[in-house]
């Protein structure tokens, strides 16, 4: 048979191999960042654009969708071709695929230190980058799909079977959870409400690791160990039981993150249920990854590259079963809402998705340049560094995530709680957060000698822009026999797709479409009403400072919480809340009973100087709040919007809000003045005050003795 002659075009895997390496190294930094926010607050200097409410979003961006998206698409672009044995199937789609998403990942980062932001996590993008991100995810999907159905090879590859689910599911999950109504060219609300947006924020958070921190990365497992081992993955059975049980059952496990909230109980066990059945196939893939190693172990000892693949595989292992032991309630009970879900979440990023990285750069630029990694000693010593730095990072927030909760929850003999001066809890952590924030230097410090390393093996060697490739063409498929169902199935990449994409939707619908449904899933309470025009702007400039990146709004019903905060959170109280703001970890107190508690005067005084109302507080100070004026030029527009979602407004509304903004903003500032402080109404900490004072005030609760 004749040969046909073609070419890998390496030029694609360079940008995305470039992109990998800068971008995670400005991740980590902000990262960094973002750390010494916590141990040293006054590191802000006063400015907006430097806190921890403003840049924590802008590292969880640019560590999943820029670092581990470049290097997602590194790995596919340079494995796809060669597993199908077929070019891209178009250069102009790869180059606007590139191109494309760089310029998303540079508007996130102008765009979230000012304040243009979702507050929904892992979502923080505002809607006209999230149709952006649409248009160049179906670009990938045509690049993508094209260059399968053009392929030399009759059956695909494991690794593509993940790749198909990646792109099939990410597309559903962002296309959902971004459904928004726009008010302005940087401002929207969500299409959900309250419980109904938890639920699907969630389904899309937890489903945004699975989906695009996990499956993708996992079929760049399935490739990149073998070749790195020379060695055949261990078993193909468990490869096709590993990947249809985990893209089935993980689309069902987002309502662990909501545990004991005002989600309803079924959705609540049905998340619990899937987690704890997700740990088998999660597993099962880790297996088969150490596996493949049989027989190779000496090399794994002199080899960096391997050495990081196990270890990231070892990682993955670690994240995937702590998972589910935390969706168990009563260990969820414990340890949510304090610093060991954020060490649960780096062990998964830092080992699983930045060592596999690290392994497969090690591995592959030496290929793309024709020549030998410039120091293997140097690769080692960012092996032993960043694995150190790991290990003060978990362990450090382990500890401290134990320590808080157990603060928390300490009652005296007499029945009182032990330690309720929130910021006692905060103190005694503090440490830790020290500790945290050397692992951080530790895990940079060898981002920065592999960058070193990468530079002198890429100067020492010579691009190969392209590589030439035989292969025989493939002929019309003739009679098969008795043919397995699965090895038909590989042969079919637009059924595949289809089937993946059936498989991943059932889990979403059967959870979230009931709560539309029915109705007693979200009782409705009268005397919850809408929020004031004040009030709605006061809430989106708590969204702007990121202040629900700190401060849950989710009283759960804990005799420990309703002592410290008071009466539970009910699913009513949250109907026009567009978005929700429940908080996935508390830095700070939960602030959804906070209304009325204390004076204004106290909030203007908090937000001028935190410590100076809560001494040893990490929160940054808020200046530019007492002397910013309220922008209201889109309050109308925010209402029409708002009412679109089916908040009450009443027609006309927009014609006196303002008059009622100015009426209630000049009632604060009053009674301000007279306590003293020098404030104007039209300022924005007006508004924020508002907003603070009306949080949890909907229902009547018995007084606390």
């Amino acid at each position: 048979m004749e040969l046909e002659t073609f070419s890998y075009d390496n030029r694609i895997v360079r940008k995305f191999t470039i992109a990998t390496i800068v971008w995670g190294f400005v991740g980590m930094l902000v990262g960094l960042l973002v750390a010494f926010d916590l141990v040293f607050p006054s590191w802000s200097l006063g400015l907006p654009f430097t806190t921890f409410g403003r840049i924590r979003p802008l590292h969880t961006n640019a560590v999943i969708f820029a670092f581990v998206g470049n290097a997602i698409f590194m790995g596919i672009y340079y494995s796809l071709p060669r597993l199908c044995k077929a070019p891209m199937f178009s250069p102009l789609l790869s180059a606007i695929h590139f191109w494309g998403w760089q310029s998303i990942i540079l508007a996130a980062a102008i765009t979230l230190p000012l304040g243009f932001t979702t507050s929904k996590e892992y979502a923080e993008l505002e809607w006209p980058i999230d149709i952006a991100i649409t248009a160049i995810w179906v670009v990938l999907i045509i690049n993508m799909f094209g260059t399968i159905i053009k392929r030399r090879e009759r059956h695909m590859y494991v690794a593509i079977w993940f790749y198909i689910a990646t792109v099939v599911t990410v597309a559903v999950l962002h296309i959902v959870n971004s459904i928004e109504v726009p008010a302005s060219f940087l401002k929207s609300y969500p299409l959900y409400a309250g419980v109904q947006d938890a639920l699907v924020q969630w389904w899309y958070g937890h489903n945004a690791v699975a989906f695009f921190l996990t499956t993708p990365y996992l079929g760049l497992m399935y490739y990149f160990l073998p070749k790195a081992a020379n060695r055949p993955v261990y078993s193909y059975r468990l490869s096709i039981v590993h990947f249809w049980s985990l893209i089935f059952i993980y689309i069902w496990a987002g309502p662990h993150h909501l545990l004991y909230t005002a989600l309803p109980d079924w959705a609540q066990s049905l998340g619990t249920a899937f987690s704890i059945m997700l740990l088998a196939p999660s597993w099962g893939g880790m297996i088969n990854g150490l596996l493949t190693l049989r027989g190779a172990w000496d090399k794994v000892r002199e080899d960096a590259v391997l050495k990081f693949m196990v270890v990231a595989v070892t990682a993955y292992g670690m994240a995937t079963f702590e998972g589910p032991m935390l969706s168990l309630k009563s260990v969820n009970a414990i340890m949510h809402y304090t610093d060991w879900i954020v060490s649960h979440v780096h062990v998964g990023a830092l080992g699983w998705n930045g060592f596999l990285t690290f392994g497969i750069l090690y591995w592959l630029v030496p290929r793309l340049w024709n020549t030998t990694l410039y120091s293997r000693k140097l690769a080692n010593v960012h092996f032993w560094i960043a694995t150190l730095g790991i290990v003060f990072y978990a362990v450090s927030m382990y500890t401290a995530g134990l320590t808080q909760s157990l603060l928390w929850k300490q009652f005296t003999g007499m029945g009182t709680l032990q330690y309720p001066n929130f910021l006692e809890t905060v103190l005694r952590i503090y440490p830790l957060y020290i500790v945290r924030a050397v692992g951080g230097i530790l895990y940079l410090t060898g981002v920065c000698l592999m960058i070193y390393n990468l530079m002198k093996t890429a100067r020492q060697g010579k691009f190969v822009a392209e590589e030439q490739h035989q292969a025989p063409p493939l002929l019309p498929e003739g009679p098969h026999g008795r043919e397995k169902r699965h090895r038909w199935l590989e042969r079919k990449p637009v059924q595949f797709g289809v089937l993946a994409l059936v498989v991943i939707l059932i889990g979403g619908v059967v959870e979230v479409i009931p709560t539309y449904v029915v109705k007693s899933n979200i009782p409705t309470l009268a005397s919850v009403k809408p929020y004031t025009p004040l009030e709605l702007e006061g809430r989106d400039l708590y969204i702007r400072e990121g202040c629900n990146t700190c401060h849950s709004q989710m009283v759960r019903p804990f005799r420990s919480e309703t002592e410290r905060y008071g009466e539970y959170s009910k699913a009513g109280e949250f109907v026009y809340d567009h978005p929700f703001l429940w908080g996935s970890k508390r830095t700070g107190l939960d602030l959804h009973r906070v209304g009325g508690k204390y004076p204004h005067f106290w909030h203007y005084l908090h937000m001028q100087e935190p410590t100076s109302m809560s001494p040893g507080s990490l929160m940054p100070t808020y200046p530019w709040l007492l002397t910013d004026d309220l922008n209201t030029d889109h309050l109308s527009s925010k209402l029409t919007a708002l009412r679109t979602l089916g908040v009450p407004y009443p027609a006309g509304y927009e014609q006196r809000a303002l008059e009622e903004l100015r009426m209630q903003a000049e009632q604060i500032a009053a009674e301000l003045q007279k306590g003293g402080a020098p404030a104007e109404p039209q300022k924005e900490i007006i508004a924020l005050i508002a907003y603070l004072q009306r949080l949890g005030t909907d229902i009547k609760v018995a007084p606390q003795p």
